[in-house]
């Protein structure tokens, strides 16, 4: 079913179904019981749509109320992995079915949910902790839900991210967030050296077998600037660990594997010297490999503030030497 034909069918359901069914169907959802601080409590009605709810990074106690209510109201909870979602929903008391939706299922199970939604369901999305849509492929989801014509609405809440950003105590006005950097080393490395112009904050994730390499490529490329390592975030063990990357390395590599999510905040570049040929031209080599012409470009005149068409002067020439050689 096309994108056009599943918004329109929805837009007939919500046209033509009965008032009588409608309100039953809101009953039904109101219904269903949630546990809050020991005390039983109903969730409202809770119309058909996607709603996209953030589920606590380590403390419960950071769910919101009306994550609570949607997550109990819902028909059905797509989650990372049903086993650390039973868990949430155990504590609180709800019962809503879960369904899995991650990288490895989501081309088969997105149709399904799109189809769920065309006939009213309200459907959350969570990931396994966090801010859903960070690191996962929910975007899509919600992509496909609009062009259905489906009602989509966030909740927001806890965030990995910007709670790792607000306790390093660098930067936060301008900030990019990288995810996790390619496992392997040439790769990572050239990913590293790619972000090293970039006049904001960086905010990377991390597991804790990598973590004392990653520290290590990011000293090399980036130098002696300033970061932050938060492990454990609103958990009983929180740890904010703060220095210049070097130390913080050589710390990593004396230092047992670290359990538990880990996210690198990295500061910003002093200032922003003017690039020597030779880099740019190596920065648009990397790009071109993996981009056209005009996506390179536009990569590399925002990392490193050269202008636009003095980049595509050079980018034209790569690619024709590239090309040349071929």
């Amino acid at each position: 079913m096309t994108g056009q034909a599943r918004a329109a069918r929805v837009r007939r359901m919500r046209t033509t179904a009965p008032a009588a069914a409608t309100h039953r169907a809101l009953r039904d959802r109101a219904a269903r019981p949630y546990v809050l601080n020991g005390h039983a409590a109903s969730a409202p009605a809770l119309p058909g749509g996607l709603y996209l709810v953030a589920t606590p990074i380590g403390n419960l106690r950071d769910i919101t109320v009306r994550a609570l209510e949607v997550l109990a109201a819902a028909d059905l909870i797509a989650c990372e992995d049903t086993r650390v979602t039973r868990k949430l929903l155990e504590h609180f008391g709800i019962t809503t079915p879960l369904t899995p939706y991650h990288e490895h299922n989501a081309a088969e199970a997105r149709p399904k949910l799109i189809a769920r939604l065309a006939e009213d369901a309200a459907i959350a999305l969570v990931s396994d902790a966090g801010t859903p849509l960070v690191s996962d492929p929910g975007y899509k989801l919600v992509r496909d839900a609009r062009a259905a014509g489906a009602s989509v609405t966030t909740l927001p809440g806890a965030s990995a991210v910007l709670a790792a950003l607000t306790l390093s105590g660098l930067p936060t006005d301008r900030f990019l967030f990288e995810g996790f950097l390619p496992a392997k080393d040439g790769a990572r490395r050239a990913r590293i050296n790619e972000l090293k112009r970039i006049p904001a904050t960086l905010i990377l994730f991390e597991t804790g077998a990598r973590i004392a390499t990653t520290l290590a490529d990011l000293a090399a490329e980036l130098g002696a600037r300033q970061a932050a390592i938060c492990r454990e975030l609103t958990k009983l063990y929180e740890e904010v660990k703060r220095g210049d990357l070097g130390t913080l390395a050589r710390e990593a590599a004396q230092a047992q594997e670290p359990r538990g999510e880990i996210v690198i905040v990295v500061a910003p570049p002093d200032r922003q010297a003017e690039l020597p040929a030779a880099d740019l031209d190596a920065l648009l080599r990397q790009a071109l490999e993996r981009l056209s012409v005009k996506e390179a470009v536009a990569e590399i005149a925002a990392v490193t503030g050269e202008s636009r068409r003095g980049v595509y002067q050079r980018a034209l020439a790569l690619a024709k030497e590239r090309d040349h050689d071929r």
